[in-house]
């Protein structure tokens, strides 16, 4: 630890004035913000990932981070903030929690996790943003919708041409009868009027 004092001359007289009896640095560290923040956003998810600088190795590992997320649009004091599950210097954000063809900016935050006893820090300052949007939920969307209403389509059509086959075939069927009797008969009686000519 150390003894911080401020010394001084006030009214002509020296002063000194102990501001920390001890002082650990441990205890006060702010890092440097996130650096090199960077997107990706598809149909299903975005996922931001980032870099530290300045930040010993023995640090690293015990990171906690915080991401703040908003419609380009609107205000930071609207954002929504998530916090990572793990000193990973990336998240998931799922495509749920975001409007479609809506532009939307990122920053990330740092510090040493809550749960560290042998440092302790503030919040760094922000990093710079990243714009992001959901990729590709509109056109995906009529493209689902379109084959959904092809197979619907479909079953009926298919089902009504098959069925005025049927009944086609049925027609032709009771109508061929009919047709052959009439050559029958024609058949029949120029037999007749043959061997009644025999005859005589």
């Amino acid at each position: 630890g150390y003894r911080v004092s401020l010394q001084g001359n006030f009214f002509g007289h020296n002063h000194t004035y102990v501001t920390f009896p001890e002082y650990n640095p441990r205890e006060y560290i702010k890092l440097d913000p996130p650096l090199n923040v960077q997107s990706n956003a598809t149909s299903n998810k975005c996922q931001i990932w980032w870099s530290v600088w300045n930040v010993p190795w023995y640090l690293v590992e015990i990171l906690q981070y915080e991401l703040q997320y908003k419609e380009y649009s609107m205000s930071w004091e609207i954002a929504v903030n998530k916090t990572p599950l793990s000193p990973l210097p990336q998240i998931e954000i799922e495509a749920t929690e975001l409007r479609s063809g809506i532009a939307y900016v990122a920053r990330v935050r740092c510090k040493i996790a809550e749960n560290e006893n042998s440092y302790h820090s503030q919040w760094s300052e922000w990093s710079q943003t990243t714009v992001f949007q959901r990729a590709g939920v509109t056109k995906l969307s009529e493209k689902i919708l379109n084959t959904r209403t092809m197979q619907f389509l479909f079953i009926p059509l298919s089902f009504g041409t098959l069925l005025y086959l049927f009944w086609n075939c049925k027609l032709s069927q009771k109508a061929s009868p009919a047709l052959t009797f009439p050559l029958q008969l024609l058949s029949f009686s120029h037999s007749t009027v043959c061997t009644m000519g025999i005859s005589r």
